[in-house]
């Protein structure tokens, strides 16, 4: 029995023991900022006089590495935001761009159908001068080859303007083929103040007669 006993009475020792180690293993941990346990042990620390260690350990660098992480992000977005804003000014500078060219596209277009419209016109108006003048220049052959007193009949029926052209169409017919011209005899036929009058306009060399 006694033998019992002193077995029962080591291993209580052994365990008293084991658990003394075990708390001043904590208390070093701690002290060492290994474990974060101050709060259980400060009272320990304070009756022995010492200070613990408060460096950064593995577990207290989680919020450093956080703050790192949001820094990082926050220079995206910030980085996100300055690459936009080039976009958007960049867009309004070629947005800028399109409306001065479709200006000056439009401006170049109202020139074009402007060009157009005066060639058209110029056209037309050429065209009338020349039909003009192909109708001149028959009425001056008509007329050479008629009898005197009927070409000055005709001619007294049309006015000013248009005598003056046949008489001048008929004088140049006449230089070109070296003959001699009806004009003079016409004009002879003529009632006296109406060749003067067309005589007068002649010498003149109006552009128009109206």
């Amino acid at each position: 029995m006694a033998r019992n006993g002193n077995s029962l009475g080591k291993s209580i020792v052994l365990l008293i023991l084991i658990i003394i180690l075990s708390l001043l293993g904590l208390l070093w941990f701690d002290y060492l900022g290994v474990i974060q346990a101050k709060k259980y042990f400060s009272p320990v620390y304070k009756m022995l006089g010492l200070v613990p260690q408060t460096s950064v350990s593995a577990s207290s660098s989680a919020p450093f590495e956080a703050d790192l992480d949001e820094d990082r992000f926050a220079m995206r977005i910030e980085a996100l935001d300055m690459r936009t804003e080039e976009l958007n000014k960049r867009e309004e500078d070629i947005k800028k761009v399109e409306d001065e060219n479709q200006q000056i596209a439009q401006e170049l277009e109202d020139r074009r159908v402007s060009q157009d419209e005066r060639e058209k016109t110029f056209n037309n108006t050429l065209k009338q001068y020349d039909d003009r003048n192909i109708n001149i220049a028959q009425i001056s052959a008509n007329l050479t080859g008629m009898q005197p007193r009927a070409a000055v009949d005709i001619l007294l029926a049309m006015d000013d303007q248009d005598i003056i052209d046949v008489l001048r169409k008929t004088e140049a017919d006449a230089q070109a083929s070296g003959t001699s011209s009806m004009v003079a005899y016409w004009l002879s036929l003529m009632p006296a103040e109406r060749a003067a009058q067309i005589q007068r306009k002649m010498a003149n060399k109006p552009v128009s007669l109206d």
